[in-house]
């Protein structure tokens, strides 16, 4: 069975938050988004400091302060994209993948294969990359092969009770009947492919 290459889908995934964060406006950052209780600028807060937690794991660093979410400054989107960057720079190195990732945010203290970790971060740029396009109006589409290998990490993702938990970083499944791969994701993972309807 070919292993799947986690670091040029998670690539895809950050650079299309890149290309739709980019066109975010001042006017945005105030907007609702998918995510409960995030404002756009809550949200992209919330992935930079996420980019910035991966990338430090990725080079087996595990202070929790790491993933305290961070304030974007004065330039939020240009904050984005360096945090974007930053973390494709780190998944870049060689041996990445072979590299064991701690996650104080999973609650081990046990470090992640580093495909997996990287699995993990993939997962939640396509889902993020959808949250962003939702709240600024526009549409999201991914390359067929990148949803088959989110669809199949999507279905890792523990459902039932555990969703319901304070801090979780996806909601309880949504039925969903449509054909669209990225939907049947989106709804997978809690979130309603009709928002904000």
């Amino acid at each position: 069975m070919p292993t799947v290459d986690y670091v040029s889908l998670d690539a895809e995934a950050v650079r299309t938050s890149i290309e739709l964060v980019t066109t975010v406006t001042d006017a945005d950052l105030s907007k609702p988004t998918p995510c409960r209780a995030w404002t756009l600028y809550g949200l992209l807060a919330h992935m930079a400091t996420q980019h910035y937690g991966f990338a430090a794991a990725s080079r087996g660093e595990s202070d929790p302060a790491i993933w305290k979410v961070r304030d974007l400054g004065d330039d939020p989107v240009k904050a984005y994209v360096e945090s974007a960057e930053h973390v494709l720079d780190a998944f870049a190195q060689p041996g990445v993948v072979d590299r064991g990732f701690p996650l104080p945010e999973f609650g081990t203290d046990v470090p992640f294969p580093g495909a997996q970790a990287i699995s993990f971060h993939f997962i939640d740029y396509v889902v993020h990359s959808w949250d962003v396009a939702k709240s600024i109006g526009k549409t999201v589409t991914f390359e067929p092969a990148t949803l088959e290998a989110a669809t199949a990490v999507a279905q890792v993702v523990p459902s039932g009770d555990i969703r319901r938990a304070p801090g979780t970083p996806f909601a309880v499944d949504i039925p969903w009947s449509g054909d669209e791969t990225l939907d049947r994701i989106i709804a997978y993972l809690g979130r309603n492919p009709n928002w904000p309807n």
